[in-house]
Protein backbone atom coordinates (compact mmCIF):
# COMPACT_ATOMS: atom_id res chain seq x y z
CA UNK A 1 0.00 0.00 0.00
CA UNK A 2 1.19 3.48 -0.74
CA UNK A 3 1.31 4.70 3.13
CA UNK A 4 3.98 1.77 4.12
CA UNK A 5 7.02 2.75 3.22
CA UNK A 6 6.20 6.27 4.78
CA UNK A 7 5.55 4.57 7.98
CA UNK A 8 8.60 2.30 7.29
CA UNK A 9 10.84 4.99 7.15
CA UNK A 10 9.10 7.13 9.69
CA UNK A 11 9.42 4.16 12.12
CA UNK A 12 13.00 3.79 11.01
CA UNK A 13 13.86 7.68 11.69
CA UNK A 14 12.94 7.11 15.04
CA UNK A 15 14.65 4.06 16.02
CA UNK A 16 17.97 5.65 14.69
CA UNK A 17 17.38 8.59 16.62
CA UNK A 18 16.58 6.78 19.74
CA UNK A 19 19.11 4.13 19.66
CA UNK A 20 21.70 7.22 18.40
CA UNK A 21 19.93 9.29 21.90
CA UNK A 22 20.73 6.45 24.24
CA UNK A 23 24.29 6.17 22.52
CA UNK A 24 25.21 9.44 23.23
CA UNK A 25 23.31 10.06 26.80
CA UNK A 26 25.00 6.78 28.38
CA UNK A 27 28.69 7.68 27.18
CA UNK A 28 29.49 5.69 24.77
CA UNK A 29 29.69 7.87 21.75
CA UNK A 30 32.47 10.19 23.09
CA UNK A 31 32.45 13.56 22.51
CA UNK A 32 34.26 15.32 19.47
CA UNK A 33 32.68 11.02 17.51
CA UNK A 34 32.32 12.26 14.09
CA UNK A 35 30.77 9.89 11.83
CA UNK A 36 28.60 10.32 8.27
CA UNK A 37 24.94 9.56 7.47
CA UNK A 38 26.88 6.38 5.28
CA UNK A 39 28.40 5.26 7.72
CA UNK A 40 25.12 4.97 10.20
CA UNK A 41 22.86 3.34 7.43
CA UNK A 42 25.76 0.88 6.61
CA UNK A 43 26.02 0.12 10.32
CA UNK A 44 22.04 0.15 10.57
CA UNK A 45 21.69 -1.61 7.13
CA UNK A 46 18.95 0.87 6.31
CA UNK A 47 18.73 3.60 3.57
CA UNK A 48 20.49 6.92 3.88
CA UNK A 49 17.20 8.77 3.74
CA UNK A 50 15.84 7.64 7.93
CA UNK A 51 19.15 8.13 9.08
CA UNK A 52 19.67 11.74 7.96
CA UNK A 53 16.48 12.54 8.84
CA UNK A 54 17.38 10.90 12.47
CA UNK A 55 20.71 12.65 12.60
CA UNK A 56 19.32 16.13 11.75
CA UNK A 57 16.57 15.32 14.53
CA UNK A 58 19.19 14.62 16.89
CA UNK A 59 21.12 18.31 16.24
CA UNK A 60 18.16 20.03 16.89
CA UNK A 61 17.84 18.31 20.59
CA UNK A 62 21.09 19.75 20.96
CA UNK A 63 22.44 16.15 21.30
CA UNK A 64 24.43 15.85 18.09
CA UNK A 65 25.85 18.40 15.99
CA UNK A 66 25.84 19.14 12.55
CA UNK A 67 29.64 19.34 10.51
CA UNK A 68 29.17 20.95 7.78
CA UNK A 69 29.99 18.77 4.64
CA UNK A 70 31.49 16.63 7.05
CA UNK A 71 28.68 14.98 8.35
CA UNK A 72 27.64 15.06 12.73
CA UNK A 73 29.18 14.86 15.80
CA UNK A 74 29.02 14.38 19.06
CA UNK A 75 28.85 18.00 21.04
CA UNK A 76 32.24 18.83 23.05
CA UNK A 77 30.73 21.11 25.77
CA UNK A 78 33.49 22.74 28.18
CA UNK A 79 32.37 23.72 31.84
CA UNK A 80 31.88 26.98 30.65
CA UNK A 81 29.03 25.63 28.72
CA UNK A 82 27.96 23.92 31.88
CA UNK A 83 27.89 27.03 33.54
CA UNK A 84 25.78 28.61 31.14
CA UNK A 85 23.06 26.00 30.52
CA UNK A 86 22.94 25.74 34.67
CA UNK A 87 21.68 29.40 34.85
CA UNK A 88 19.65 29.32 31.43
CA UNK A 89 17.74 26.34 32.81
CA UNK A 90 17.91 28.36 36.73
CA UNK A 91 15.82 31.32 34.71
CA UNK A 92 13.15 29.15 33.30
CA UNK A 93 12.40 26.83 36.56
CA UNK A 94 12.60 30.34 38.67
CA UNK A 95 9.98 31.97 36.36
CA UNK A 96 8.10 28.69 36.36
CA UNK A 97 7.49 28.53 39.77
CA UNK A 98 6.78 32.13 40.21
CA UNK A 99 3.92 31.69 37.81
CA UNK A 100 2.72 29.47 40.27
CA UNK A 101 2.76 31.88 43.41
CA UNK A 102 1.12 34.26 40.81
CA UNK A 103 -1.85 31.89 40.68
CA UNK A 104 -1.45 30.08 36.96
CA UNK A 105 -4.28 28.88 35.80
CA UNK A 106 -3.16 25.18 35.36
CA UNK A 107 -2.29 24.94 39.36
CA UNK A 108 -5.32 27.24 40.19
CA UNK A 109 -6.90 24.53 41.89
CA UNK A 110 -3.82 22.28 43.07
CA UNK A 111 -7.07 20.33 44.53
CA UNK A 112 -8.66 19.31 41.71
CA UNK A 113 -8.35 15.84 40.02
CA UNK A 114 -6.59 16.80 37.00
CA UNK A 115 -3.67 19.04 38.38
CA UNK A 116 -3.77 16.43 41.10
CA UNK A 117 -3.71 13.22 39.22
CA UNK A 118 -1.09 15.03 36.97
CA UNK A 119 1.23 16.05 39.93
CA UNK A 120 0.64 12.30 41.06
CA UNK A 121 2.11 11.12 37.43
CA UNK A 122 4.60 13.45 37.77
CA UNK A 123 5.94 12.42 41.27
CA UNK A 124 6.11 9.29 40.21
CA UNK A 125 8.41 9.87 37.71
CA UNK A 126 10.53 11.28 40.50
CA UNK A 127 10.47 8.33 43.09
CA UNK A 128 11.46 5.91 39.64
CA UNK A 129 14.74 8.84 39.28
CA UNK A 130 15.52 8.09 42.64
CA UNK A 131 15.66 4.83 42.62
CA UNK A 132 18.07 4.65 39.96
CA UNK A 133 20.35 7.06 41.94
CA UNK A 134 20.07 4.89 44.97
CA UNK A 135 21.06 1.91 43.17
CA UNK A 136 23.73 3.72 40.92
CA UNK A 137 21.94 3.02 37.96
CA UNK A 138 23.01 6.43 36.05
CA UNK A 139 21.14 5.44 32.39
CA UNK A 140 18.04 5.09 34.20
CA UNK A 141 18.27 7.94 36.04
CA UNK A 142 18.67 10.45 33.00
CA UNK A 143 15.63 8.76 31.33
CA UNK A 144 13.53 9.02 34.22
CA UNK A 145 15.16 12.66 35.09
CA UNK A 146 14.06 14.26 31.50
CA UNK A 147 10.96 12.30 31.37
CA UNK A 148 10.58 13.85 34.65
CA UNK A 149 10.95 17.43 34.25
CA UNK A 150 9.46 17.23 30.30
CA UNK A 151 6.22 16.67 32.65
CA UNK A 152 6.26 18.80 34.75
CA UNK A 153 7.56 21.78 32.69
CA UNK A 154 4.22 20.48 30.68
CA UNK A 155 1.60 21.19 33.37
CA UNK A 156 2.02 24.91 32.77
CA UNK A 157 0.51 24.33 29.45
CA UNK A 158 3.26 26.22 27.17
CA UNK A 159 4.74 23.94 24.86
CA UNK A 160 7.81 26.42 24.13
CA UNK A 161 8.82 27.32 27.66
CA UNK A 162 8.71 22.70 28.02
CA UNK A 163 10.45 22.36 25.03
CA UNK A 164 13.43 24.53 25.35
CA UNK A 165 13.75 23.27 29.39
CA UNK A 166 13.99 20.13 28.15
CA UNK A 167 16.52 20.88 25.57
CA UNK A 168 18.36 22.50 27.88
CA UNK A 169 18.55 19.47 30.47
CA UNK A 170 19.48 16.86 27.54
CA UNK A 171 22.59 19.20 26.77
CA UNK A 172 22.81 19.21 30.44
CA UNK A 173 23.40 15.54 30.40
CA UNK A 174 25.31 14.89 27.42
CA UNK A 175 27.73 17.52 29.08
CA UNK A 176 27.75 15.58 32.31
CA UNK A 177 27.60 11.81 31.43
CA UNK A 178 31.44 12.14 29.84
CA UNK A 179 32.65 13.00 33.59
CA UNK A 180 29.91 11.02 35.69
CA UNK A 181 31.03 7.49 33.65
CA UNK A 182 34.38 8.29 34.86
CA UNK A 183 32.93 7.27 38.54
CA UNK A 184 33.41 3.52 39.91
CA UNK A 185 29.95 3.99 41.70
CA UNK A 186 27.80 6.95 41.10
CA UNK A 187 25.45 6.50 44.35
CA UNK A 188 24.78 8.88 47.08
CA UNK A 189 26.75 11.35 44.11
CA UNK A 190 23.50 12.42 42.24
CA UNK A 191 20.54 14.78 42.95
CA UNK A 192 17.30 12.72 44.05
CA UNK A 193 15.19 15.34 45.86
CA UNK A 194 12.26 14.81 42.76
CA UNK A 195 9.51 14.21 45.33
CA UNK A 196 10.76 16.85 47.62
CA UNK A 197 10.11 18.88 44.38
CA UNK A 198 6.69 17.84 43.49
CA UNK A 199 5.41 18.33 47.29
CA UNK A 200 6.85 22.04 47.44
CA UNK A 201 4.94 22.90 44.16
CA UNK A 202 1.68 20.71 45.43
CA UNK A 203 1.51 23.25 48.67
CA UNK A 204 2.58 26.60 46.61
CA UNK A 205 5.62 26.70 48.49
CA UNK A 206 7.66 28.38 45.73
CA UNK A 207 10.66 29.49 48.04
CA UNK A 208 10.89 25.87 49.09
CA UNK A 209 10.61 24.45 45.00
CA UNK A 210 13.70 27.12 44.06
CA UNK A 211 15.91 26.39 47.04
CA UNK A 212 15.67 23.13 46.19
CA UNK A 213 16.99 23.61 42.49
CA UNK A 214 19.26 25.78 43.47
CA UNK A 215 21.49 23.23 45.53
CA UNK A 216 20.47 20.47 42.73
CA UNK A 217 22.30 23.12 40.14
CA UNK A 218 24.54 23.98 42.55
CA UNK A 219 25.50 20.33 44.02
CA UNK A 220 25.69 19.41 40.02
CA UNK A 221 28.38 21.93 39.06
CA UNK A 222 30.28 21.54 42.22
CA UNK A 223 30.21 17.73 40.90
CA UNK A 224 31.67 18.42 37.35
CA UNK A 225 34.14 20.47 38.27
CA UNK A 226 36.09 18.36 40.55
CA UNK A 227 35.66 15.47 38.35
CA UNK A 228 36.63 17.87 35.39
CA UNK A 229 39.83 18.35 37.27
CA UNK A 230 40.96 15.23 38.24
Amino acid sequence: MPGNGAVTRSTLRQQIADALRDEVLAGRLRPGRAFTVKEIAEQYGVSATPVREALVDLSAQGILEADQHRGFRVPEYSLADYRGMIEARSLVTDGMFQALTEGHPVFADLGGPRTAASLAAVRRRGEEAQRAAASGDLTVLIGYDLRFWRELSGLFGNPYLADFLDRLRVQSWVCAVQHLRRLPDVRGCLWARHTDLVDALAHRETATAQAIVAAANAHSLSLLERLATE
